[in-house]
């Protein structure tokens, strides 16, 4: 079984108050060095089969127009998950 995996982000100028908190606790935390946080989706899809260039054309549509809203996201990745040791 193949696996697709789709993210999606808020556009760079939407803000993200999601992210604002994360990125404000971190330092009170005493998690240093990070200098902004973006709170995106991610999406995995399965698909019975190997993953092929058909099927992730089609994540990369469902992604445009079902996963994301195109007026505020954008489609960062839609690709193949290929496990640790090669894998599927």
């Amino acid at each position: 079984m193949g696996r697709i995996i789709v993210e999606v982000m808020p556009k760079p100028e939407i803000l993200d108050p999601q992210g604002k908190a994360v990125g404000s606790a971190l330092p009170r935390l005493g998690i240093e060095g990070f200098t902004d946080v973006r709170q995106g989706k991610c999406f995995h899809l399965a698909v019975d089969g190997p993953v092929t260039d058909a099927l992730l054309a089609d994540a990369r549509r469902a992604a445009e127009e079902v996963l994301s809203n195109p007026i505020i996201e954008d489609v960062v990745r839609v690709e193949e998950i290929v496990e640790a040791g090669g894998a599927q």
